[in-house]
C-alpha cells in the first residue's frame, strides 16, 4: 500500500494490567510488546491504562483499539474492568475495529454477552498449535494464514461460552475458543501475538514452581518454544484492516 498520501490513523492500546516484575525489568510492559510490532508509517498509537479507570475518550475518537492481556481475572468483575467492558460494548456498537488479546479477548466476550471463567482443565501455557476453522478462510484477518500455526499462550481463564452471533475462528485440543469475531470488525484471540520467544520463555521460568505443582513440565514446555510469525502477523494485519476502513 502506498502510504505517501494516506491519512494518519489513530490506534488506542487499552492496557489492562502489568506483567511480572522479572519480565517488566527485562522487556518492558504489555504495551511495549505491542508497540514493538507497530513501527508502521502514518500510525499514531496512544496507550490508555484502564486499570486507573475506563477511557475518558469516546470509542469514536479512535480508528482502532487493541486490548492487552492482564494478570487480573475477568470473572472478578473489578470496577475498572466492568467500566472498560461497557466502553468496549459501545465500541462494538459503533463499529470501531477492536483486537483483544488474552484478557482483552475474554473482556470483549464478556462485553458482548459471552461467559468467562476458569478453564475446567486448568492452565494453558507455552507454545501450542492453533487450528483454524472454515469460517477463518473468509475472515479479513485470518484468511491468508495457514490452517494451523504455533502461538504463545498463558492463561487460566477462558471464554467458556461465546457471545451470541460470534463467529468462531480458531481452536486447539485444549482451548475450544482460541479466536472469534463479533460483527464485522471486533476480534478476540486467546493467544499472544505480541509475545517473543524470550518473553514466553521468561513466563515459563517465573511460572515454573506453580507448573510443577500442576503436573506440568517447565522443561518440556521450554523445549517446545518456537517462533510464531503467523500469530504475530495478526497485529499488522489488524492495523492494515483499520487503515482500509478509515479510507472508506
Amino acid at each position: 500500500m502506498n502510504l505517501s498520501n494516506a491519512a494518519e490513523i489513530r490506534i488506542a492500546i487499552l492496557k489492562t494490567g502489568t506483567t511480572y516484575p522479572e519480565l517488566k525489568e527485562r522487556f518492558g510492559d504489555f504495551d511495549t510488546w505491542f508497540l514493538a510490532h507497530l513501527d508502521i508509517p502514518k500510525l499514531s498509537v496512544t496507550v490508555l491504562d484502564v486499570t486507573q479507570g475506563a477511557p475518558t475518550s469516546q470509542p469514536t475518537d479512535w480508528d482502532g483499539v487493541f486490548v492487552t492481556g492482564s494478570p487480573a481475572m475477568v470473572s472478578d468483575k473489578e470496577p475498572w474492568s466492568e467500566a472498560t467492558s461497557r466502553w468496549l460494548g459501545n465500541a462494538v456498537k459503533e463499529g470501531i475495529p477492536i483486537f483483544g488479546v488474552c484478557y482483552g479477548h475474554q473482556l470483549l466476550a464478556h462485553a458482548t454477552g459471552g461467559l468467562v471463567g476458569y478453564h475446567p482443565k486448568g492452565r494453558e501455557t507455552g507454545t501450542h498449535t492453533v487450528e483454524l476453522r472454515d469460517a477463518a478462510m473468509s475472515d479479513p484477518l485470518f484468511r491468508d494464514l495457514p490452517r494451523s500455526f504455533p502461538a504463545h499462550l498463558t492463561h487460566k481463564q477462558s471464554v467458556l461460552d461465546l457471545p451470541e452471533n460470534a463467529v468462531l475462528l480458531a481452536y486447539n485440543a485444549f482451548e475450544p475458543h482460541e479466536a472469534f469475531r463479533i460483527g464485522e470488525c471486533a476480534w478476540g484471540v486467546q493467544f499472544h501475538p505480541e509475545f517473543s520467544e524470550e518473553i514466553m520463555g521468561t513466563y515459563l521460568s517465573v511460572q515454573a514452581p506453580e507448573l510443577e505443582q500442576e503436573n506440568l513440565s517447565p522443561g518440556t514446555l521450554m523445549d517446545n518454544i518456537q517462533k510464531t510469525p503467523d500469530a504475530s502477523s495478526l497485529l499488522v494485519r489488524f492495523v492494515e484492516f483499520v487503515r482500509e476502513c478509515s479510507q472508506k
